[in-house]
């Protein structure tokens, strides 16, 4: 057996369960009598992946991290007579998959998945490799070996490269606590063989459609210098929707944590229950124009997986391609209600980056509305000379966090008053990078308000806004509690991570059609 993933995945769930509206759809909930089951649901460019029910085959827990250590082991042993310089980082999971459709089991089965990136570098050039990890030492080092001889044999023959990032000894970062960690989460998960019907006895009366995602992840670091890095934590999530008599009627969840939490799943349920009845009243077509508008945590956080995208990280300011250059640069602000940052203790991602360094529990990107710092990499650090805060090798946030504010998330409504309820967007991107607008359509549960009560789902609508607006004078605040938004994504591995996000009131919010 083997453990998937890919090359720097670092992100996890929050300590306790959390139910959310969620981010994605799982397709149309038609009911069937019958009920279809397989053994596996996922694919991989792995040749070792392997998609089975039996676990009986896989390694003993544990054995994971012995044995990546002794290939770390062994391939500093194997390069201590040259000029070589080396990390070696793993991504896996040993994790249950059960997609539903009509409230039914459609496929089910376990993955354990594992992958190693290699990297191999002299003083002015540098290569890497992926190599499919197995959790046996023999299998794992005969083809860790093979890909050294590969990556030795081409690292002569590339362009030179003037910021290659060697190993150190010991953290450059001032911010760095340690050049070796061992971090191991607890949870509480449902057991695979009770999956299935735990979660249909909660829906078995409704069009319910979703996937289950849960399991223990994993993510280690070694290289040449002698730093070490391990993390192991179990997560899960539930990605669902639930849809009513009409096409155009769907309502999203999503529920998710580190221990399972029966009675917190049912309320998530008829929580989106709630939203699909009133999704039952007569849709009412808004036109295009300017509406006050408060943006539920979940669509807050489908704004700002784009907008943390659009460059916060030194290298994008740098080279043109960020959307808060003039933010960075002093000459716009954004409203003192507004503040975000990384914060590790909020998520139980791993700190440590694809080049070992840790970063600080707390990182400031924006506090009151203005500029603190950009991530600056350890290549960026090189390139442009500026201190690395331990940013990851995209520059992007790992551990994202928009402060709370003043306005109770009880009432709502009522601070909305007159206007649009959005519980998700989806179709995001930048209209205009340099300028910061960004668009994107509503989806789901979406509502138009009078005198702080719901009146009717609306018609789909594309707003065009420009970030300094609606996160400058045209943000009215924040509520005063924060909803974690988990990745539910499974391209190449199960995602880890998510985003702490507040409900958020602005005013004048752009609709163009």
């Amino acid at each position: 057996m083997i453990l998937r993933s890919s090359d720097n995945g670092l992100s996890d769930n929050g300590d306790s369960t959390t139910s959310t509206s969620g981010t994605s759809t799982s397709g149309n909930g038609s009911s069937s009598s019958s009920i279809s089951t397989a053994t596996s649901i996922h694919r991989s460019n792995s040749p070792l992946r392997h998609q089975v029910s039996d676990t009986s085959n896989n390694p003993p827990q544990g054995q994971y991290e012995t044995v990546f250590n002794q290939l770390v082991e062994a391939v500093r042993s194997h390069l201590a007579a040259s000029d070589y310089h080396f990390t070696m980082s793993l991504t896996g999971e040993d994790s249950q998959f059960t997609r539903f459709n009509g409230a039914k089991v459609r496929q089910s089965g376990s993955v354990c998945d594992g992958q190693l990136r290699l990297t191999l570098m002299s003083s002015d050039r540098t290569t890497a490799t992926r190599v499919p990890f197995t959790g046996y030492f023999q299998a794992d080092w005969a083809l860790t070996q093979q890909a050294l001889q590969v990556l030795q044999a081409e690292l002569p023959l590339l362009p030179i490269d003037p910021y290659v990032v060697l190993p150190e000894a010991s953290n450059s970062s001032p911010n760095a606590s340690s050049h070796q960690s061992r971090e191991v989460r607890q949870g509480a998960l449902l057991p695979p063989q009770n999956v299935a019907k735990t979660l249909i006895d909660a829906v078995k009366t409704l069009d319910f459609s979703g996937l289950y995602a849960g399991g223990i992840a994993y993510r280690a670091y070694g290289d040449s210098a002698g730093k070490s890095h391990w993390f192991e934590a179990p997560s899960f999530t539930l990605d669902y929707s639930l849809f009513g008599q009409e096409s155009n009627q769907a309502a999203k969840g999503v529920f998710a944590g580190q221990v399972w939490d029966l009675a917190a799943y049912q309320k998530t349920v008829a929580e989106t229950q709630r939203q699909l009845a009133l999704l039952s009243r007569p849709s009412k077509a808004i036109p295009k124009g300017t509406y006050r508008t408060y943006l539920a945590p979940a669509a807050v956080a489908d704004l700002f997986d784009t907008i943390i995208y659009g460059g916060l990280g030194e290298a994008a300011l740098r080279q043109g391609n960020s959307a808060f250059r003039k933010l960075e640069t002093g000459e716009v602000t954004l409203s003192e209600k507004f503040s975000l940052a990384e914060n590790f203790q909020k998520t139980s991602v791993p700190r440590f980056n694809s080049n070992g360094v840790i970063a600080p529990n707390q990182l400031s990107i924006i506090q009151g509305g203005k500029w603190v710092q950009s991530l600056v990499s350890a290549r960026s650090a090189k390139e442009y000379g500026k201190a690395s805060n331990a940013a990851n090798a995209s520059e992007s946030m790992r551990a994202p966090v928009v402060a709370p504010g003043k306005i109770p998330t009880a009432e709502v409504l009522k601070h909305l008053d007159t206007g649009l309820y959005l519980s998700n967007l989806h179709y995001l991107n930048w209209s205009d990078l340099a300028a910061g607008r960004i668009t994107g359509m509503t989806r789901y549960a979406c509502f138009w308000v009078e005198d702080g009560e719901i009146v009717a789902p609306i018609e789909n609508l594309r707003f065009d806004d420009d970030l300094y607006r609606f996160l400058g004078e045209g943000l009215l605040g924040l509520t005063d509690t924060q909803t974690f938004i988990p990745m539910v994504d499974t391209y190449e591995r199960r995602a880890l991570g998510g985003l702490w996000m507040p409900g958020m009131l602005i005013d004048q919010f752009r609709y163009t059609l």
